[in-house]
């Protein structure tokens, strides 16, 4: 074989009985956004991507029902799994993604049975994402004071290391390497600390704010670009796969992919439920979920025309916008860690977490 085709398929190929649970396992630990569903031959019955698994969860799917139901779901679009033979060139492979649109190609052998998996990266391991970062740091961080006093909610440490650091070195990780940051309370220090990025293996350009303009406002002062945007508040922890995010926005070939997250609450009393005067119902303490906004967005450049310049415009808004005009935006559910310090007990639980090895990117 002439590529890095990956021949040990540990945590790649799983059983269809398997939890959905232990298949995003699977996927974080194989890194290569995908699984194979195998019979007790090895004979593959189907493949299941990281986006699969996100969308089964919009569905309504849980992370303990079984891949049999992703599968189900998976059945109103058909589309058979691009297989090749172990042993195809590297030129075939490449031409055999790109022309169905794929990522990973498993590799069978002359019984068809699964004997490898190969991925776009393997082929193209040093390829940058052609993605552009906007990373959001402007804020005042109010809500942390005193911590935010002479410093940048984003410049706090976590690990001994600032918060946009580890952002920056992440993105960097996920091959995006142009990144804008914007700016705007104790600017000088966030210039100072980063410059040009080049020492970080990036290229870092600044947009500062005047007066602040929003979680969308800023965006409207890039220069023209043909990439697609990734921008993300500068406060947010997290172990999203950018990758990931990336396929799954081609894959709806939405104008807009916004991240988000499952929130559960408890109420802790009997909800009633009343019809005029009547009771109705009695809930005792009834358990609510909801999907809510993550603070990580991908946007396609086109988007950037809904944005009024110099103007105070928020992403809330921007998404209202693009619905109004019937461009598709959808939602990339964050099953992975994340966390919005925003207040110092997020604060504290991000050092600790850092700290346990509970975050270990």
């Amino acid at each position: 074989m002439e590529c890095d085709a990956v021949r040990n398929l540990t945590n790649v190929c799983i059983q269809l009985d398997a939890p959905l649970r232990l298949a995003m396992e699977y996927i974080d630990r194989n890194s290569k956004g995908i699984i194979l569903v195998t019979d007790s031959q090895r004979r593959l019955l189907a493949t299941v991507t990281d986006g699969d698994i996100r969308r089964a969860i919009l569905a309504g799917c849980s992370l303990e029902d079984h891949l049999a139901k992703v599968l189900e779901l998976k059945k109103n679009t058909p589309h058979p799994p691009i297989v090749a033979r172990w042993g195809t060139p590297r030129e075939l492979l490449l031409q055999l993604m790109q022309q169905n649109a794929v990522h990973q190609i498993p590799l069978l052998d002359e019984s068809d049975r699964v004997v490898g998996l190969v991925t776009m990266q393997d082929l193209l391991p040093q390829e940058s994402l052609p993605i552009q970062a906007v990373v959001m740091a402007g804020g005042f961080g109010t809500r942390l004071h005193p911590l935010t006093t002479d410093t940048p909610k984003p410049m706090l440490p976590i690990g001994g290391e600032p918060l946009l650091q580890r952002i920056i070195r992440q993105l960097r990780q996920h091959g995006i390497r142009k990144i804008t940051i914007t700016t705007h309370y104790h600017a000088e220090k966030i210039r100072a600390h980063f410059r040009d990025g080049r020492h970080l293996g990036v290229e870092i350009s600044y947009i500062h704010e005047e007066t602040p303009l929003g979680t969308a406002g800023a965006l409207s002062l890039l220069d023209s670009t043909s990439q697609t945007l990734l921008v993300m508040n500068g406060d947010i922890l997290t172990q999203t796969d950018f990758r990931d995010m990336f396929a799954y926005h081609l894959e709806q070939e939405a104008s807009l992919t916004v991240g988000v997250r499952k929130y559960e609450f408890q109420v802790p009393y009997g909800v009633v439920e009343s019809e005029h005067t009547y009771v109705r119902r009695i809930v005792e303490k009834p358990d609510f979920c909801f999907f809510v906004n993550a603070g990580i967005y991908l946007l396609q450049p086109q988007a950037l025309s809904f944005i009024p310049r110099g103007r105070r415009f928020h992403m809330t808004d921007l998404i209202a916008a693009l619905i109004q005009a019937r461009k598709t935006v959808v939602s990339f559910p964050i099953l992975e860690y994340w966390l919005d310090i925003g207040q110092p007990v997020d604060y504290e639980r991000a050092e600790n977490d850092v700290r346990l090895g509970r975050f270990a990117a």
